[in-house]
C-alpha cells in the first residue's frame, strides 16, 4: 500500500467514527519520518479512544499493523505510527494545546477535510 493509499483509508476509517476537524499534513519535505501527518480531534476521550479502537481494527484487517502507539490509556492524544503516516488523535484540549499545524504546516502542505 502506498502512502497515499495508507492516508486515504486512515481519513475514510476515521471519518465513519465522526472524527472531527481532519488535517493532512503532507511532510515529506520536511522530515524523514513520514510522508503524511494525519491529524483528527474527538469531543470526547471516549470518542478519542473509539476512533482509536476503530482505527486500529480496520487497517489490522488489511494486515496493516501500528508500528508504535502511545497515549491509549489516557485517551487525551493518541499517536499511532504506520511507518510512512503518523495519526495523531486528540481531544480538543490537547490539539489546542499542541498545534501541530501551526509547528509543522504552512499554505501549502496541509489540507483540511
Amino acid at each position: 500500500m502506498t502512502p497515499s493509499q495508507l492516508k486515504d483509508n486512515i481519513i475514510n476509517y476515521l471519518q465513519e467514527k465522526k472524527a472531527v476537524d481532519l488535517t493532512v499534513i503532507n511532510v515529506t519535505d520536511q522530515t524523514t519520518i513520514a510522508d503524511y501527518f494525519i491529524i483528527a480531534t474527538g469531543k470526547s476521550n471516549a470518542q478519542v479512544k473509539a476512533l482509536t479502537e476503530h482505527l486500529e481494527e480496520k487497517m489490522e484487517e488489511k494486515e496493516v499493523f501500528a508500528i508504535r502507539k502511545e497515549g491509549v490509556r489516557e485517551a487525551r492524544w493518541v499517536v499511532l505510527d504506520y511507518a510512512s503516516v503518523i495519526v495523531h488523535i486528540f481531544n480538543d484540549e490537547a490539539r489546542d494545546f499542541y498545534n501541530l499545524e501551526k509547528l509543522w504546516g504552512n499554505t501549502s502542505n496541509i489540507t483540511k477535510i
